[in-house]
């Protein structure tokens, strides 16, 4: 009964320490994942959220996030779920190659709160690597005389996996000779043996071929192998025999690269090859083999990089020393790194406040604070300390954290701000020591308006810069503190050439950074006035305004544009300048205009020759680009030039561009032509003819010359055929003395259109102003007329002016009447009606026609003198009238009417 309380006791003991650790977990908030390696980024790994009981909302609210030990960030929290997932693909045997258990430590910090919680996460080993050899291809020298039962070493096998994962045992095949043992080490490794269990004979065979291979025990099992390729040489009578059984030697972290950190010696009592030995290593980690160095000759083991206590405090090396002859002896290196003190305390800030009101109250959290040392023992004790005479303590939170507060109450008239200053030290000797600064400013009510450093600013930015250029930085300061004393910055409304103000330039809301949103043009806009406007953020917000000029500086961005001589091929020799050959020195022979774009110096011309045919012949004029002759032209001079004249501006750098001018010196135009067909010649291809071009050139000039000679026959002909007409008409009578005989001519080509057949007859009252006009009744039925014959029949002939149209005549078939009118402007022509329709409206049409030429003469002579009419005009049948010039004296030639259109 007894000892069944007694165990009853101890249960209940047991469950107690239980429910203590875990409620002490709880308390500091310790939280345990496990999680396999090698898991793709974003992989679950707890359900952070609801083990420590935090709302999502909460967790994007405080600004919880998470921080790991170390520059690596393993895990991190998704803000949506609250789950804690993996950062990277972790790999368990590069964290932790030589450790059976690998554990990830880190802190989920709550900044809103000031809290932290620790998190250990265990990295469980899946079997991802395969046992494998250092050598795949081994060599044995074994002698002859070598009795059955010996064992030689083998090589081990390396797993970088744990547990079950891990390498498990050995096989070997090939050879009845050969069999396998396996030891067991000191540290529970497996050491494979080869033991020799038949007699061997060089004779027989002098090599033997072995497999070694190695199984883990995963599902599904890895292995790796090794060739094995025994050679049976003579006898051998010693074998090589270390100084030591094992080697221990301690060294410091800060040794020098390149030094000796132990020298092995192994003895062989044979002489010649079988006397020589060699050093190997036998077995050393993948991490002790990039540090440390092996002499093969002198077995001296040096240092090939610098160690590190905090990275690796031991290695253990197994090495071998191997004759000639194939004998050989092992031995153990054992080496241990002493710790200095050589890292200071790291102090990492893992939450601050920057600002606090002075009526916070005391014990109000500042910080929280991580201080550690990765130094070990004494070099490890860090002691943390603050300034004195600030209203502030420090207070440990759990282990290696700490954290600020308020020791009384603050009071910012007094002091506006603190900088409060952590210090670290260490237990070393001599101690090391570290600090941190916190800045902390106290917080008012917003009683101050920004104000600007500069009453006004301005600045200079050259044109075409690019989008985004800084062009200067408006500034404002704030009296007040915290949110009140925050100032932002941002334009006031306005518009540029139509185009809203924000398109040009913009302002960083917080630095005040004035930018170029746009490439600026100073040929389009030369200045830019804006207004910035500075607010804080107090509630209600005040602010206050700036005004910043901005002047575009002009760059020279625009090479000088050549208007004159235009730009044409090299080989056209279109726009030539002609020169006379007897020009004087200073003859102007062309000018070079040209523009540019930019302005000030960089818009300033200068010219120069910079090529010519005849260099001394011509010179330009460095400003005006004219381009003169330098001396009068000899007869030894070319005939054709070609000048290039540079226009060059004065920007930095200069732009410049290039015309071409062609000159001729000539004295005529048939020389002109001669040296044009002949730069034509010269210009065509090589092997094409250029005699068909001079050809065409006399066709032309022939054709220009036959057209002049026939104009002038033309001339000729018109006049003829005006003194032609001046001999028809009749002498002046005693009625119509005074009256020129022009006026009349309408009336007695009416009487010969009535004596012909289909003859145009015209009419005319030379009146300017007055318009003789057919009504429509006389005009609706009328034809198109067809166009006078090239050769017309004289109007007038020397028949009876009193002669009528007979009865008949309308009725043959084919006769047209085409009647004629003069407007102001032109000859108009109109045909009256069939004469079948009637002689009714002939009739009509013949007395309207009689009254209004009447009229007409009567206005245009009354002015002169009184005349009666000559009694034809009463008798004359229906036309129209047409105007013709008159001379000075009022007689004279008559202008022959042009015919312009229809009616």
């Amino acid at each position: 009964m007894c000892a069944a309380g007694r165990r009853w006791g101890r249960r209940q003991r047991a469950l107690l320490w239980a429910v203590l650790l875990a409620a002490w977990e709880a308390a500091w908030g310790q939280l345990r994942y496990s999680v396999p390696e090698e898991m793709p980024k974003g992989s679950f790994v707890g359900d952070v959220a609801k083990d420590l009981g935090l709302q999502l909302p909460e967790i994007r609210d405080r600004g919880v996030r998470v921080v790991s030990q170390g520059s690596e960030q393993y895990f991190v929290l998704h803000g949506k779920t609250g789950h804690l997932v993996t950062a990277e693909r972790i790999d368990r045997e590069q964290l932790c190659e030589s450790e059976q258990q690998c554990v990830l430590r880190c802190e989920l910090i709550v900044e809103g709160e000031m809290k932290f919680y620790r998190i250990e996460v265990e990295i469980t080993d899946i079997n991802d690597n395969a046992p494998s050899f250092k050598d795949i291809e081994l060599e044995e020298r074994i002698s002859e005389t070598t009795s059955p039962g010996s064992r030689f070493p083998l090589p081990d096998a390396h797993d970088p996996d744990s547990g079950r994962n891990s390498l498990q045992s050995y096989e070997l095949s090939g050879d009845e000779h050969f069999s396998l043992a396996v030891q067991a080490g000191p540290g529970g490794d497996q050491r494979p043996e080869l033991v020799l269990a038949k007699a061997l004979d060089r004779e027989e065979a002098a090599f033997h071929e072995l497999v070694l291979r190695a199984t883990d025990g995963g599902d599904p099992a890895r292995t790796g192998t090794a060739r094995i390729r025994v050679t049976v040489v003579d006898a051998n009578d010693n074998a090589p025999v270390f100084s030591q059984a094992e080697y221990t030697v301690r060294v410091p972290e800060d040794m020098p690269v390149g030094s000796v950190l132990v020298t092995v010696t192994a003895t062989d009592a044979d002489e010649g090859l079988n006397g020589h030995v060699k050093y190997s290593f036998k077995k050393i980690t993948e991490k002790a083999s990039k540090i440390l160095h092996l002499d093969s000759e002198t077995g001296a083991i040096t240092l090939g990089r610098s160690l590190d206590f905090e990275e690796g405090d031991s290695y253990e090396l197994e090495l071998q020393a191997r004759d000639g002859g194939g004998f050989f002896d092992t031995a153990k290196v054992a080496i241990t790194i002493t710790d200095i003190n050589d890292n200071t305390p790291v102090i990492s800030l893992r939450s601050a406040l920057r600002e606090i009101s002075e009526d916070a109250p005391p014990g109000t959290v500042v910080a929280l604070l991580q201080v550690n040392d990765r130094d070990s023992g004494a070099n490890g004790e860090v002691r943390c300390s603050l300034d004195k005479d600030i209203p502030f303590r420090l207070e440990k939170s759990y282990e290696d954290y700490y954290r600020v507060v308020t020791a009384r109450e603050l009071d910012r008239e007094q002091v506006s701000e603190y900088n409060v200053t952590v210090r670290a030290a260490d237990g070393g000797s001599p101690s090391l020591q570290s600090s941190a600064v916190l800045a902390l400013r106290v917080l008012d009510v917003n009683d101050n308006a920004p104000v600007f450093l500069e009453e006004r600013y301005s600045a200079r930015l050259a044109e075409n810069n690019a989008a985004g250029a800084l062009v200067l930085t408006v500034r404002a300061t704030d009296a007040d503190w915290g949110q009140n004393a925050r100032v932002r910055y941002r334009l006031a409304e306005g518009r540029v050439r139509g185009a809203p103000l924000s398109s040009y330039v913009s302002v960083q809301a917080e630095t005040g950074a004035l930018y170029a949103l746009r490439s600026l043009d100073y040929e389009q806009l030369r200045e830019l006035q804006l207004c910035v406007r500075a607010e804080d953020g107090g509630a209600p917000a005040l602010s206050s305004n700036v005004s910043v000029r901005l002047q575009i500086v002009d760059e020279n961005d625009n090479a000088p544009q050549v208007l004159y001589p235009p730009a044409a091929a090299a080989a056209a020799w279109s726009g030539v300048e002609l020169a006379p050959r007897r020009s004087e020195a200073g003859a102007l022979v062309a000018k070079v205009v040209a523009v540019d774009a930019d302005a000030g110096q960089n818009a300033w011309l200068s010219y120069e020759l910079a090529k010519a045919t005849e260099p001394g012949l011509f010179r330009v004029g460095p400003h005006s680009g004219e381009v003169r002759t330098a001396r009068s032209p000899l007869a030894r001079d070319a005939a054709r030039h070609s000048l290039v004249v540079l226009v060059r501006d004065h920007g930095r750098p200069a732009l410049s561009a290039t015309a071409t001018l062609s000159v001729v010196l000539a004295e005529s135009v048939a020389e002109l032509l001669a040296e044009l067909g002949s730069a034509a010649h010269e210009a065509a291809a090589p092997g094409e003819p250029a005699a068909s071009l001079t050809r065409w050139l006399v066709l032309a000039v022939a054709a220009v010359s036959c057209l002049f000679v026939a104009f002038l026959l033309l001339l000729l002909a018109l006049r003829l055929r005006r003194c032609h007409r001046q001999q028809l008409l009749p002498p002046d009578s005693g009625a119509s003395r005074g009256v020129p005989v022009s006026h009349f001519v309408g009336i007695d080509g009416v009487r010969a259109f009535l004596q012909s057949y289909a003859h145009d007859v015209s009419l005319t009252a030379d009146s300017r102003k007055s318009h003789l006009r057919f009504s429509a009744a006389s005009c609706c039925d009328t034809l198109p007329a067809r166009p006078p014959p090239d050769e017309p029949a004289p109007l007038l002939g020397d028949g009876d002016p009193a002669g009528a149209l007979p009865a008949d005549s309308a009725s043959v078939p084919g006769n047209r009447m085409n009647i004629w009118y003069f407007d102001g402007n032109c000859f108009q022509t109109v045909k009256p009606g069939a004469l079948e329709r009637g002689r009714a409206a002939a009739a009509v049409s013949r007395r309207r026609l009689r009254v209004s030429l009447l009229a007409a003469a009567e206005r245009r002579w009354s002015r002169r003198r009184r005349s009666v009419l000559p009694p034809q005009a009463a008798r004359s049948p229906g036309a129209g009238r047409s105007g013709s010039g008159t001379d000075s004296s009022g007689g004279g030639g008559e202008r022959r009417p042009e015919r312009c259109g229809w009616l």
